[in-house]
């Protein structure tokens, strides 16, 4: 994965608190975020200390070309729960994401945003419902202050349609505020720009999820960093999230159903095609559906081929790496 090839690692932590158990971490992606950064850091810090549990700041700094890292830096080395992370490069935001849950200590991980439209009063609320029995709460920005016709409403749309395909109803997957419980988290694997999807991504593992209504504030300082194209690039992720959801242990399914499909419909024309040269004398040589039932034909053991090598592909995978293709959650056994 791109996003630990190239990163240094700064923390700042005294001794006691390296062997002491953290119960929250907090990790922000930041991306030229300079003038945020004080502002968020002040009221998380007021936030977190009135939970009265342990806690670390996680900053991971995606490449900033501002003075967002001397500030994660000062901050740190005036604060021991502050722990920073530089990439060496932009990578975007899944990557910036996955690196804090990577280096989180804390038993539950809450995921926010730099930009302060997230508010740090409404983590109590986010661990209050983890301690229901969820595995991830997600917030819901249920009165957004964005503007309606270039982020809100294409968010409402991308919404309904991630819910409807992945099986897992959000109003709000786009909501960066959420809170994992950290052995979820750490078993979440993503790459590209799939942090928004970590609700769906979490299905195989049989997370219970849920969201409560969140505040959110509009940007002061600094410009967003989406636009009208993201639209484009959830559709595209949301097919992969589809295929890894519902086949990524039997590609096989896929491919070789739409081979099987294809080669059917292919054989069909071409039958078609015989019949009416053998009992109507008609020439087929160069009608159009000749070329169609071939190519169908070809297509359809194409995808069968392909289904086949995704399959020793998987297998492989699982079988090099010793891993399985099932979580264990509990084991109940009484002693003899």
């Amino acid at each position: 994965m791109d996003k630990v090839a190239e990163k240094t690692v700064e923390t700042q932590t005294d001794k006691k608190g390296e062997s002491e158990e953290i119960y929250l971490s907090v990790t922000i992606p930041v991306y030229n975020e300079e003038e945020n950064l004080p502002i968020l850091y002040e009221r998380l810090k007021k936030v977190l200390d009135s939970i009265g549990k342990s806690y670390e700041i996680i900053f991971v700094d995606d490449g900033s070309a501002d003075r967002s890292w001397e500030i994660i830096k000062e901050l740190a080395e005036k604060d021991p729960h502050v722990v920073g992370i530089k990439f060496r490069r932009n990578y975007g935001q899944t990557a910036a994401m996955s690196a804090g849950f990577e280096h989180a200590r804390g038993k539950i991980v809450v995921a926010m945003d730099a930009d302060l439209q997230n508010d740090p009063e409404d983590i109590p609320v986010l661990l209050e419902k983890l301690e229901e029995g969820y595995d991830i709460v997600s917030g819901w920005r249920k009165y957004r202050k964005d503007p309606f016709l270039t982020r809100t409403l294409p968010s409402r749309i991308a919404n309904w349609l991630i819910s409807k395909v992945t099986g897992v109803h959000l109003h709000d997957y786009g909501c960066s505020l959420k809170a994992y419980r950290a052995d979820v988290a750490k078993q979440l694997d993503f790459y590209g720009e799939m942090h928004r999807f970590l609700p769906a991504l979490a299905k195989p593992l049989g997370a219970k999820v849920t969201e409560v209504p969140v505040k959110h504030h509009p940007r002061k300082f600094g410009k967003s960093k989406y636009g009208i194209s993201r639209t484009f690039k959830v559709i595209l992720d949301l097919i992969l999230v589809k295929f890894l959801l519902d086949y990524r242990t039997k590609p096989f399914r896929v491919f070789g159903g739409t081979g099987i499909i294809l080669m059917l419909l292919g054989f069909l024309i071409l039958g078609y095609l015989v019949l009416i040269k053998i009992f109507y004398g008609v020439d087929i040589g160069n009608r159009p559906l000749l070329l169609f039932g071939i190519l169908f034909v070809l297509s359809g053991i194409m995808m069968l081929s392909t289904g086949i090598i995704a399959e020793l592909i998987t297998r492989t995978y699982y079988e090099s790496q010793g891993k399985r293709p099932y979580i264990v959650k509990e084991i109940v056994r009484k002693e003899t």
